[in-house]
């Protein structure tokens, strides 16, 4: 079946029914992801198409999986992960550390930006992009395949989430300023090839969340931006930078929708860390710098303020009155 259109589903369902022989149970917030519990053991099996990482509290564990897998499907063992999918992972008893160094040195190479000069900062402080903008187009393949290898790159670098989706708001018509603005983040990137994320062990699992929004800051749309981020103890877990669908009115209104987007954000984490069996304390503390918001979220009488905000957004207040989430 190796090439047919069929054949994801098909590889999929099979080793789905394998898993749930062998007493594995499906995440129920991320259908790749795999869970077997053995007294006070976890075996955690994570799958990537035909690319499988899996990790226990019991090294028993481990090798009865991997000799498991292998009896079943043909499969080479690569031992202790080190590199996965161009992540690079050291480990050792401090703690875990994610990079993508490795691709990053390729992925300037491939747009001959390996000699570029760097810059201390991804994006000018105020830049402003335009659709409309009349400097010359440039080549959109070029452009889109340069937006596709810094999206890659955002996975252990979320200091340039935001100006990379700023970027790629204009890969349908791109032009010379927005191709510069790349080249940018390149040369951001190419000071910084050793950046990553850093995990420590035997710290807390505490759930915090940060949000946060600029207001119409998008001078085509005039639509706001939403903007989170998400720890476990002091270790960044996920984050997230993404225009907002619907124009706001005021700046109280964009943030109440970006604190939306981070509610919708803790509440996925929270039952993640439930199946991983992760305890954690309710209610999640979502720190925000708008007072307005807060106040929105806990009195139904400043609904005449938010009388534009979609209906979908106010679960916000639900998850506020019930205490999964404290602003």
């Amino acid at each position: 079946m190796y090439g047919l259109k069929q054949e994801p589903r098909a590889w999929y369902g099979r080793l789905d029914k394998y898993l749930h022989v062998k007493g594995f149970k499906k995440d129920s917030a991320d259908s790749n992801l795999y869970t077997k519990s053995e007294g006070v053991d976890l075996l955690v099996v994570l799958v990537y198409v035909d690319d499988i990482t899996f990790g226990c509290t019991n090294h028993s564990s481990v090798q009865w999986f991997a000799n498991a897998m292998q009896s079943e499907f043909e499969m080479s063992m690569f031992g202790e992960l080190s590199y996965f999918l161009g992540l690079q992972i050291t480990q050792n008893d401090e703690g875990l550390f994610l990079s993508q160094e490795k691709y990053l040195k390729e992925m300037l190479k491939r747009f001959q930006m390996a000699d570029a000069s760097p810059v201390g900062t991804p994006m000018v402080c105020g830049c402003k992009l335009s659709k409309d903008d009349t400097t010359p187009e440039v080549d959109q393949r070029l452009y889109r395949s340069m937006i596709g290898s810094l999206l890659y790159i955002t996975i252990t670098r979320p200091d340039i989430m935001h100006a990379v989706g700023m970027v790629g708001r204009f890969q349908a018509a791109p032009k010379q300023s927005h191709l510069v603005a790349v080249k940018r983040i390149f040369k951001y990137l190419k000071g910084t090839l050793s950046y990553g994320l850093w995990y420590p062990r035997n710290q807390n699992f505490q759930l915090i969340a940060y949000s946060d929004a600029d207001w119409a800051n998008c001078i085509d749309e005039r639509k706001s931006t939403s903007g989170g981020a998400f720890f476990l103890g002091d270790s960044l877990v996920a984050w997230l930078s993404k225009k907002q669908s619907s124009i706001a009115l005021s700046t109280t209104e964009a943030e109440y929708v970006a604190a939306a987007a981070c509610c919708t954000q803790v509440i996925w984490m929270i039952q993640a860390l439930v199946d991983l069996k992760v305890t954690y304390e309710e209610p999640i503390p979502l720190h925000r710098d708008n007072t307005s918001t807060i106040s929105v979220s806990k009195n139904p009488v400043l609904h005449s303020k938010t009388k534009h905000i979609r209906l979908k957004y106010h679960f916000l207040k639900y998850q506020v009155t019930n205490k999964v989430v404290q602003l």
